[in-house]
């Protein structure tokens, strides 16, 4: 049998297969993969089972149901100040995952170069690697994460095509200011560079620190391919909705290629998403609310266990150091962890090119209830 594309080299099982596999055999709490052990708000829910009932049951429109993206684009100006057109700037995707996939597609050619900040979710390395392109890391190191301009002007060369940025950041919970975001678009602009933009967590932000869209930029809007989806704000993960805003250009260009991987996707749970997206500010204050109060009681609590603890401005995940508890290797660190104390967590390594930047970092999730994080430092003492 032939061997697969060269392409597909290195991008084996996840390591969120194999550690949630690993969380199954051991009964351990999976502070792991990044999913929420709650369900979202009941009129969300209800609204889904309405919309299987009502007959929303066959394909959708391939672009999306028009009410989402008219909900996309009243969302856009509500908290932006950003105007779309639904018909010509909003495009539905299966997840903010294929988004970012068909964006890869539409605008890599072969051997171009896509600059991604370093520790990235690992499903950059596999849409670059599938569209053909040649990942250039730019590091965001310990403990702060803040991005080096000077570092990421170094990064381009002639043969870089896209900048692909995500903030709040996956998994450092870094959120980009505003002078880096300016930083940013000024190379973009002067590089004519695409930049894809991975905003999922953009209402996961903390202690009073704002989301700024780059797309909101001076020069940006006809660059930016603007990505969101349902599944963090919202806490159905399962659902895959997600969504680009853009030019008509680039949402032509993405939806190009993306209406030949899933072409449509999702079509009773759209509305109930559209619903989702006009619920009022308190919804969206109170669920920031609540996942810092998780945040909070889980960075506590392993910074009294002696781990390094960097607490996030944003996202659900929080990284820490582990050689203050005598570990020198995140992945040897979360291979033992199931077996020694019944919990699991993911490590940084994974998610860099320049693994040693990341090999004593290991990532634990915080989007559980309270008893669950409880029991997870509870159960961590025995280290």
């Amino acid at each position: 049998m032939r061997e697969h594309a060269q392409r597909l080299t290195g991008l084996g099982t996840t390591i969120f297969a194999e550690m949630s596999a690993l969380a199954a055999r051991t009964g351990s709490v999976n502070l792991g993969q990044g999913f929420p052990d709650t369900d979202g708000p009941d009129s969300l829910l209800e609204d889904a089972i309405a919309a299987i009932r009502a007959g929303a049951n066959q394909y959708a429109p391939g672009r999306g149901v028009p009410t989402l993206r008219q909900a996309i684009v009243d969302h856009q100006k509500r908290f932006y100040g950003l105007e779309y057109d639904p018909d010509t700037e909003v495009l539905v995707t299966t997840g903010a995952t294929e988004a970012i996939a068909a964006a890869l597609l539409a605008y890599v050619e072969p051997g171009d170069e896509v600059i991604a900040l370093e520790p990235y979710y690992d499903s950059y390395a596999a849409g670059i690697a599938m569209a053909g392109g040649h990942r250039v890391p730019v590091t965001l190191r310990a403990p702060d994460y803040r991005l080096d301009l000077d570092e990421l002007r170094a990064a381009v060369t002639p043969r870089t095509k896209v900048l692909l940025i995500n903030s709040p950041h996956n998994p450092t919970g870094s959120v980009l200011t505003d002078p880096e975001l300016r930083g940013i678009a000024g190379l973009a602009i002067e590089h004519d560079l695409v930049v894809i933009t991975d905003e999922v967590y953009e209402h996961l932000i903390y202690d009073e620190l704002q989301h700024h869209p780059l797309a909101s930029y001076d020069g940006m809007a006809d660059r930016t391919v603007s990505i969101s989806s349902a599944g963090k704000t919202f806490s159905v993960t399962g659902w895959k909705i997600g969504w680009i805003t853009g030019s008509p250009s680039v949402v032509t260009a993405v939806n190009t290629a993306k209406q030949f991987l899933t072409f449509t996707s999702g079509a009773p749970f759209q509305p109930a998403v559209a619903n989702a997206l006009a619920l009022g500010n308190e919804y969206f204050d109170a669920l920031r609310a609540d996942l810092q109060a998780r945040r909070d009681l889980l960075c506590d609590g392993l910074e009294s266990l002696g781990f390094e603890v960097h607490r996030p401005q944003g996202t659900y995940f929080v990284t820490t150091d582990v050689r203050p508890l005598g570990y020198t290797d995140g992945i040897d660190f979360c291979r033992m962890l199931p077996d020694r104390a019944g919990v699991v967590a993911i490590p940084h390594q994974v998610f860099y090119d320049n693994t040693e930047s990341g090999r004593p970092l290991v990532r634990w999730a915080f989007c559980k209830q309270p008893h669950i994080l409880q029991e997870a430092l509870t159960r961590l003492t025995q280290l």
